[in-house]
């Protein structure tokens, strides 16, 4: 179990200096990969379950809360609940209309810099959200689900061809546990860079704050969502997709203090 961790960490170093290293050298802004300063990137967290978007316990809202204080400018993050996808996807499009004539252009849309994160029924609204941005011709440069359970009437195993790279992180055992795959709709559009399976079963992680409804009968679950090593490595993916000058202006500071 000990080598199995040290494996993960490691490989998702270098996944990081790699999805770096190719918003860097990629030429174009309007593919979805790039990093530009025309336009700020928009980060938009979806918590699992029943989860309040202020319940400052839960890492989604630990995140996003700080990336605001990290890049207090050129940085729009926003957390909502998993059933408030339409209201996400309304907000979301009024802040890239950036000469508010009430409808997005072409290039407003190509221009878009778009995170989407979340965790349980967070994940799975985070790839139905991409899903309609799809139907709208706007791109996504990333999405990140952490234990993806999938709701009602959606999919959250098939990313859309607007996404740009995508990546899953899981755990395997308990009443609820997350999709071990995910699979691009078209891999020429999307690259799924990798689903990462965490094991808690030797390894547990203390998750203070949390209800006892959690620890008694979705503890694995609830654990990689409180484990800080998943979220330093989720915030750090979130990082490789910003502008090089906003990454030289950042504050630097853990995710979670546990």
């Amino acid at each position: 179990m000990h080598h199995t961790r040290i494996s993960v960490g490691i490989m998702l170093f270098l996944v990081g200096i790699a999805l770096t290293l190719k918003a860097a050298d990629s030429p174009s802004p309007t593919t979805g990969t790039t990093a530009s300063s025309a336009q700020p990137a928009s980060v938009i967290g979806f918590v699992g379950g029943f989860v309040k978007p202020g319940d400052k316990v839960h890492s989604t809202v630990q995140l996003a809360e700080h990336l605001r204080k990290t890049y207090p400018a050129g940085v729009y993050v926003r957390v909502f609940e998993n059933h408030r996808g339409d209201q996400a996807y309304r907000e979301l499009l009024r802040h890239l209309d950036a000469d508010n004539d009430g409808s997005l252009s072409e290039e407003e849309k190509q221009q878009a810099r778009i995170i989407i994160f979340g965790h349980s029924w967070g994940a799975s609204e985070t790839v139905t959200l991409a899903r309609k941005l799809k139907k709208a011709g706007i791109p996504v440069l990333l999405t990140i689900q952490v234990d993806s359970v999938s709701k009602r009437g959606e999919d959250d195993a098939v990313i859309p061809t607007n996404v740009a790279q995508a990546v899953n992180f899981y755990q395997p055992h308990g009443l609820v546990h997350g999709r071990p795959e995910i699979r691009a709709e078209d891999p020429k559009h999307t690259e799924i860079v990798g689903n990462f399976r965490f094991d808690y079963s030797e390894s547990p992680i203390s998750c203070n704050g949390y209800p006892w409804f959690n620890h008694l009968f979705i503890r694995p679950h609830t654990e990689i969502e409180c484990d800080p090593k998943v979220w330093n490595q989720v915030e750090a993916l979130i990082q490789s997709k910003l502008s090089p000058e906003i990454q030289t202006s950042a504050i630097a500071g853990p995710v979670r203090g546990r």
